[in-house]
């Protein structure tokens, strides 16, 4: 009968002399006949550790041979090595027969049942109101510019002919850091108001003809309600070459328009104060419910294109931006702007 499980079967202890060898056939027999009614991995285990453990009886065996007489090494040796072989080949056996059992218990796959959904992401609207801006004007042959977010007062203000006295500066109430450029310079560092610092970098850079969109994340320190947030992603556009016309500047924003609301709107003009252009409109689309300012715009102002190195004698430009958050709030029905940014899902899941 075999041993019971857990127990040792081979000799715990093993006598080295000349009449009794280090491990008995017997013995070994008994062993891996003990294989036979383990049930599981954690027997299994014990098993192996029992019988070919480093404090096993075989293990013990094969450390004691160097004691042995020279003239029994050779035999007993040989018989503890395939002893040893045995034991493994038979471990083994037994480790895969448990788990091909442990398989073939498992609940087989129903192949022909539906798999489970996976849950779907989609574009924020703001997001996707860019993409789409972006891709109106790139259709016309303008292509996207980045800057910096953190930008200096000079970026920021007094290339777009806002000096520190002006009166657009209050309405740009913006962020500082403590933090300057250099020493040299000491210009105070800011988070952006508007991305038309992107265009001022842009044309340092760059000889006319130009056509450009700026999208991108701006900061102001606003009173936050249904209509203001302290950050809105607007997107600008800037366009410089011979002969540039408000015409033009009119016609690629009824394009614009069309593709954002319907083939069936038009743009109305108004005149508006901007520092940076001259002269400046606000731009309205038409609605059912009438017209809605959605922009504003004009041509850039002669002293801009002079301090980049234009002579205003030759080049003209235009130049609009817009806050995407507007955009989106005429185009999806939406009320207030602070639910764009409240990361509410039941609010995404809508778009």
């Amino acid at each position: 009968m075999p041993a019971p499980c857990g127990v040792r079967v081979l000799p715990a202890r093993l006598t080295v002399s000349e009449s009794e060898p280090p491990l008995s056939p017997a013995a070994l027999e008994a062993a891996l006949g003990t294989l036979g009614v383990l049930s599981s991995e954690k027997e299994l285990t014990a098993w192996r550790v029992a019988n070919l453990g480093r404090k096993s009886p075989l293990a013990l065996a094969l450390r004691s041979l160097g004691r042995l007489p020279v003239e029994e090494r050779a035999a007993v040796g040989r018989f503890l090595n395939q002893a040893k072989a045995r034991l493994h080949r038979g471990f083994r056996s037994r480790q895969a027969d448990l788990k091909a059992r442990k398989t073939d218990s498992l609940t087989p796959l129903d192949v022909s049942l539906p798999g489970r959904p996976l849950p779907r992401g989609g574009l924020h609207p703001i997001t996707r109101t860019e993409r789409e801006v972006v891709a109106a004007f790139a259709s016309m042959g303008f292509h996207v510019i980045e800057g910096p977010e953190v930008e200096t007062e000079y970026y920021n203000f007094e290339a777009l002919r806002i000096p520190a006295d002006h009166p657009a500066r209050d309405s740009m109430d913006t962020f500082y850091l403590d933090a300057l450029t250099s020493r040299s310079s000491r210009q105070p560092l800011l988070l952006r108001t508007h991305t038309s610092p992107n265009q001022i970098r842009f044309m340092e850079r760059q000889e006319p003809p130009i056509r450009v969109i700026a999208p991108g994340r701006t900061y102001r320190n606003e009173a936050t309600d249904a209509t203001h947030e302290w950050m809105i992603t607007q997107t600008e556009v800037l366009a410089v070459d011979r002969g540039l016309t408000l015409s033009q500047l009119k016609g690629t924003l009824e394009e614009f328009a069309r593709r954002l609301f319907g083939e069936d709107r038009t743009i109305r003009f108004r005149c508006d104060y901007f520092p940076f252009v001259e002269p400046g409109v606000e731009v309205s689309v038409s609605s059912p419910q009438g017209w809605i300012e959605i922009l504003g715009a004009g041509m850039v102002h002669p002293e801009i294109l002079e301090n980049m190195g234009y002579d205003p004698a030759v080049f003209t430009g235009f130049a609009a931006g817009l806050g995407l958050e507007r955009i989106a709030m005429l185009r999806y029905g939406i009320r207030d702007i602070r639910q764009f940014y409240e990361n509410d899902l039941r609010f995404l899941r809508q778009f």
